[in-house]
């Protein structure tokens, strides 16, 4: 009898769950969502979120609240979007850096980007183009490579600080490459600038976003974007695969995500939501303007491509020695 009735007991709480859940996910959302953004207004991570964010207030009937959240490296709005409720109120844009470089460049990082959060959905991503100043002789990718095995060592790079996406990709590049550039951090990118066009620090991988108007500008030369195809914003331009280095694909990549133990049906929908949102023709001129590509990505992907990216970056870090302050 004790068996039978534990028996109904659990049972009973496992109906009363599931309707709990299901009511959950049948009313989501009934009040604003917020998005943890770990960085300033105004860069790459907040322009996504702010594109995405107003179509999905529309299409989900609720405010969908973009709260800036920066410091320490990103760290500061990642641990607190893994430390919130699971209820899907509480979700971040979580990008390359956060998700997938921070555990190599970091030894005692303060969340799990596999473990502590449940993907939601990707949103979009953005490759970099490679900058050479007006003066600089290579005119193509081979012949900065032919140029770099000519004098290992003596062509300098600049890059927007170490362990940032700038320095990262032309760390990748060398590797595979199989060059040797000196690298030249600077605080951000708008610095590395005026020593880039003077020739004096003369290579550089930065956002295609940002480098766009220096290139429009005729301020720098591009040699290649990193992405699988060819910019339409840049058509003339090669990839670095189509210029001479096979596999070298680089992006920075935007998705969002949710506090671990968030519902599955709430992530479904949510889910659901994102994918509407990158088929609506103005979320796709919006990224396209802003040099991006949608990443559509199926759900169960989400994990297998960050534990592959984490793999990715971990072994650039390791043989380039990379270290952050």
């Amino acid at each position: 009898m004790a068996r039978f009735q534990a028996a109904l007991i659990a049972a009973a709480l496992a109906c009363t769950g599931f309707a709990v859940q299901s009511v959950a996910a049948d009313d989501y959302p009934s009040r604003p969502i917020t998005d943890i953004v770990a960085s300033t207004p105004g860069g790459g991570t907040d322009i996504v979120s702010r594109i995405f964010g107003e179509q999905l207030s529309k299409q989900l009937g609720q405010p969908f609240v973009v709260e800036n959240l920066p410091g320490a490296g990103s760290l500061t709005g990642t641990v607190t979007a893994a430390r919130a409720a699971p209820d899907g109120y509480t979700l971040q844009t979580g990008l390359t850096a956060s998700m997938a470089v921070n555990p190599s460049l970091f030894a005692h990082l303060p969340y799990d980007p596999v473990t502590d959060f449940e993907p939601a959905g990707m949103l979009a991503e953005f490759p970099f183009v490679l900058v050479v100043s007006n003066n600089f002789p290579a005119h193509s990718v081979k012949e900065l490579i032919a140029l770099a095995k000519e004098k290992p060592g003596a062509i300098n790079y600049a890059s927007a600080g170490n362990g940032t996406g700038q320095h990262l990709s032309m760390e990748l590049f060398k590797l595979m490459a199989g060059i040797n550039l000196a690298h030249v951090p600077y605080r951000g990118a708008a610095p590395a600038y005026s020593d880039v066009m003077s020739g004096q620090v003369p290579v550089f991988f930065d956002n295609l976003a940002a480098a766009l108007g220096q290139i429009k500008g005729g301020t720098v030369r591009a040699l290649a974007v990193t992405g699988k195809a060819r910019s339409p914003l840049l058509p003339d331009v090669p990839t670095v695969e189509e210029a001479g280095v096979p596999g070298y694909f680089n992006y920075v990549w935007f998705g969002l995500w949710a506090p671990k133990g968030t519902p599955q049906p709430i992530i479904d929908r949510l889910h659901t939501e994102i994918q509407k949102a990158q088929a609506d023709p103005g979320v796709k001129q919006k990224i396209t303007q802003a040099a991006g590509e949608i990443l559509d990505m199926p759900l169960a992907d989400i994990r297998p491509f960050m534990k592959a990216e984490i793999a990715k970056w971990s072994d650039v870090v390791k043989r380039a020695g990379i270290e952050v302050q």
